[in-house]
């Protein structure tokens, strides 16, 4: 057969495919979306550079509900604040199930907060939330740690004497020992050996509150063993350092890119605290330009664009659709942070998104960082203050000085898999 007779027969055969495919999609009442190849699905489609544009174009050209497949596997996408409200909030049990991930498979097993499901999730989730809340979550002695912790981080940044200096080590300390004072109630020297073993095996020689899991092992009905207590703590060790340094790490890069909202940070530091009297969470009601860029910067970032995808444990009606068991379901969080009708400009740094035309702090119900439903992040309100803390310090003591100038700054992130990370750089922190 020539060349024509192939391109011919492959036309044929595609256009076939298509109808074939189209039936299929109304019958089982999928939600719409690009026809898939064989075996690789819609990966061609995909640039990996800049998937964001494929999701916003599929949700233009589908809906805010559409269904894409990477390789064999079948992804609903979730697109938009009132989709995935819908389906995380109004429909919370049933888009519960997380979906497995390879990470999380080979390193917990199906064990800990982030991959269990069912029974052992809420287990898990229950003996974490009462676990915190003895050691003080939400409590002042809680805000004391992170306060401590603050001024140790700042103690270590007067060592560089402003010198040009990579913050990701030190950035990374600060949440880690907010976590260690909170479990193992002791922080560390940031040269300390044992510290820095656990900075690099975060899943290892960890040990949580013992009695309560004797506690568990004597009721027949619980699911909650030694694995599951390991892989917990794990989870929170990773979840609250990680998450925590890298937003710190891109504040301070976003900072610097724009020397104005420095200054404005700078003259409302100085107004509410001077010079020597520490921040606490009373003082952010005092401070709404601060509060806005901490949540601006959240918003900016999207640290976790994704989310981290759900399964559906059963068949799901879901608007006009069927979503099949085992199907795999994205609620795109970057979608509700990027909105243009809850943020005009979204692809800008700007503050002001957080506040009110007389100054003041406004919410946002498409502030999501944390995620929406059940399956809500449980340290929400610990990173909430580690982050205004934290920055808050560091701008009451230091300026802060790139190595290039503002302008030149890259504050595109670097993507690594579901999550965004910030280009590496190097700057000064000048006393104040």
């Amino acid at each position: 057969m020539d060349f024509w007779g192939l391109t011919t027969l492959a036309l044929v055969c595609f256009l076939f495919f298509q109808l074939i495919w189209n039936k299929g999609y109304k019958a089982r009442r999928l939600p719409p979306g690009p026809i898939p190849l064989p075996i690789l699905g819609n990966m061609l489609q995909m640039d990996s550079k800049d998937i964001f544009t494929f999701f916003d174009k599929m949700a233009k050209k589908y809906g805010p509900v559409y269904t894409v497949y990477m390789g064999l596997q079948r992804f609903v996408v979730l697109h938009g604040y009132e989709a995935i409200k819908e389906a995380l909030i109004d429909q919370g049990d049933d888009f519960l199930n997380r979906a497995a991930l390879p990470i999380f498979e080979d390193s917990f097993k199906g064990h800990g907060i982030l991959s269990s499901n069912g029974e052992k999730w809420r287990q898990n989730r229950r003996f974490s939330l009462m676990t915190l809340r003895n050691f003080g979550m939400g409590k002042r002695s809680i805000e004391e740690r992170v306060q401590e912790e603050a001024q140790c981080l700042v103690d270590e940044f007067q060592k560089t004497k402003g010198q040009f200096f990579d913050p990701t080590f030190i950035l990374g300390c600060a949440p880690c020992n907010v976590i260690c004072s909170i479990l193992f109630n002791n922080r560390f020297n940031y040269d300390d050996k044992t510290f820095l073993n656990l900075m690099r095996m975060l899943n290892e020689n960890f040990r949580l509150l013992n009695t309560p899991w004797i506690q568990e092992k004597l009721n027949p009905q619980s699911v909650f063993n030694y694995k599951e207590l390991t892989a917990t703590g794990s989870n929170l060790f990773a979840a609250g350092t990680e998450t925590t340094s890298s937003t710190l790490r891109y504040g301070l890069l976003l900072i610097m890119k724009y020397p104005k909202i420095q200054a404005k940070v700078h003259e409302e530091i100085d107004r509410v605290l001077g010079s020597s009297r520490k921040p606490s969470m009373q003082d952010r009601v005092k401070m709404p330009y601060v509060d806005a860029v901490v949540h601006e910067i959240q918003r900016y970032i999207h640290l976790l664009p994704f989310s981290l995808p759900r399964l559906a444990a059963q068949d799901i009606h879901f608007q006009k659709y069927v979503i099949p068991k085992g199907t795999n379901v994205f609620p795109l969080l970057y979608s509700i942070l990027y909105d243009r009708k809850a943020f005009p400009n979204p692809y800008e740094f700007d503050p002001e998104n957080f506040l009110d035309k007389s100054g003041n702090f406004q919410k946002n119900d498409h502030f999501v960082p944390f995620s929406l439903g059940k399956r809500l992040c449980l340290g929400e309100s610990l990173a909430r203050m580690e982050l205004f803390l934290f920055l808050t310090t560091i701008l009451q003591n230091f300026t802060l000085k790139p190595m290039v100038e503002p302008k030149e700054l890259e504050i595109i992130p670097l993507r690594s898999g579901i999550v965004n990370i910030p280009s590496i750089y190097k700057l000064a922190l000048i006393p104040r």
